[in-house]
């Protein structure tokens, strides 16, 4: 049975025990406005080294600035979870930041993830925002999987965002 349930602060490190492996074969990069593949292989077992250290104090400043941060729990463990940041910006300061958003290897194709996306934008509407903002790891699964969900590319990345993952592909998810 998974439960599904908001994260008190101290829970914030359990994310770094979500199973990110993947065999990724494809990467996206954008040439001239434009998606572009190539194969290139990584076999990720696990999260990048220093990548806790660098990015816990990112999500706990988001979680005091009133952060959403939900959880996906089997028997107690975590095995999913998703971030919205509150912290309003773009052109109209109408776009907020899916921060996180990341489901243990051994539970996706379930619809685990679109549906963690779901709840996503529909907090996000929930407050208003006009936009769902996503800083895409470039491998085909992860972008594939939120261009299927409405995802389409950012025109004007926001800059702040683009200068610490200039790899990612920057999408946005309209909510208006």
């Amino acid at each position: 049975m998974i439960d599904e349930r908001l994260l008190r602060r101290d829970e914030v490190a359990l994310v770094w025990g979500i199973d990110r492996s993947e065999v990724i074969k494809e990467i996206y990069s954008l040439k001239n406005g434009k998606l572009v593949l190539r194969p290139e292989f990584y076999h990720m077992s696990g999260w990048p080294d220093g990548e806790a250290e660098h990015y816990t104090p990112i999500l706990l400043d988001c979680f005091d600035r009133g952060g959403w941060f939900l959880g996906l729990f089997d028997q107690g463990r975590l095995i999913g979870a998703v971030v919205v940041d509150s912290r309003r910006f773009g052109p109209r300061e109408e776009w907020l930041q899916l921060t996180f958003l990341h489901l243990s290897h051994a539970y996706r194709r379930r619809g685990l993830g679109a549906h963690l996306f779901r709840l996503a934008v529909a907090r996000a509407r929930q407050v208003g925002a006009g936009a769902l903002y996503v800083s895409a790891t470039p491998s085909r699964n992860t972008v594939d999987f939120y261009m299927r969900l409405g995802c389409r590319l950012c025109e004007q990345p926001d800059e702040a965002l683009y200068r610490r993952e200039p790899d990612d592909i920057h999408l946005l998810h309209d909510l208006t």
